[in-house]
């Protein structure tokens, strides 16, 4: 329709600064897992938000930092990726932390790549008020932000505004997803993300780093629906950890994840849960395809 707007939006930042927490907080829904552990969102994750005649495709990106293994550099790769390819970009700060070094590695490669931004503060109910005064200074000093807003993307303060704001800066452009789609995810795997979220809640120090989940079979009936997947290790040792003594650990998680999946996926869910070593996984092309990511960054 002509008088249709629509517009991709990147959501960037360091590790940890709340962006799955906004993007969740602003679909309504729990599109993308979240974790108090930093790194916990692997590739890009779309929300749909449809509102009178503009629709937004909101990217949740992997935190930027400086990073070492194969897996990690394909991740900040990927986020630079969909900064590029974006109509706006959102980029969170926690108000706690301010401009760490993190931060600082965004807003330096945005500077010199030209690229304008919208800067958007987030966890301002765990700051004081002239505390906040002080950071928006600095950070209006950078050239880059176009606009500045303040928000807790966990209670939804300040963020009606700032989808107001992105909604009317949208350009003309016909939809690309119908107006009751949330996000572009197969269900297979947002059902291994939400085991995946699960085992970084329940799993110690940085084992959770160093596996995967695959949906290998996701089977739906009429008042269920029937699935199973695999839990990826690069070890034994990692193996007997994921397991638990007396298979308690893997109980709990398949159990955590069972009743998020019959939540979320509106029907009883009968979830089963294997455990396999496979050395050099994060070495694998097929992973880095399925999460949209560039195996060679």
């Amino acid at each position: 329709m002509a008088d249709q707007k629509c517009a991709f939006v990147a959501i960037l930042g360091a590790p940890n600064v709340g962006k799955s927490t906004l993007l969740n907080q602003v679909i309504g829904n729990k599109i993308s897992i979240v974790s108090p552990k930093v790194q916990t969102t692997r590739g890009k994750v779309r929300g749909i938000y449809t509102k009178d005649n503009t629709q937004l495709i909101l990217v949740d990106t992997a935190g930027i930092f400086k990073p070492s293994r194969r897996l990690d550099r394909a991740m900040v790769s990927g986020a630079w990726t969909e900064s590029n390819d974006a109509d706006m970009r959102l980029v969170l700060i926690d108000a706690v932390k301010g401009i760490d070094k993190n931060t600082s590695i965004v807003i330096q490669n945005l500077d010199k790549s030209k690229q304008k931004a919208i800067l958007v503060i987030n966890k301002i109910d765990d700051v004081k008020t002239d505390k906040l005064a002080l950071l928006g200074a600095e950070c209006s000093k950078s050239p880059v932000w176009q606009d500045i807003f303040y928000i807790s993307a966990k209670t939804g303060k300040g963020v009606s505004e700032l989808m107001d704001y992105l909604t009317q800066k949208a350009p003309h452009a016909p939809w690309l997803f119908s107006d009751d789609e949330m996000t572009d995810m197969p269900d297979r795997l947002f059902a291994a993300e939400i085991t995946r979220e699960k085992l970084f809640m329940n799993l110690q120090d940085e084992l959770p780093y160093h596996l995967t989940v695959e949906t290998t079979s996701f089977k739906e009936a009429d008042q269920s629906i029937r699935i199973e997947q695999n839990i990826i290790v690069e070890r034994p040792a990692h193996r007997i950890i994921v397991l638990g003594r007396n298979g308690q650990m893997i109980k709990k998680i398949g159990q955590q994840s069972r009743i998020e999946l019959t939540k979320q996926l509106g029907k009883k869910v009968h979830l089963f849960l294997f455990v396999k070593v496979r050395e050099n996984w994060t070495e694998d092309p097929k992973q880095y395809k399925r999460w949209g990511l560039d195996f060679n960054a």
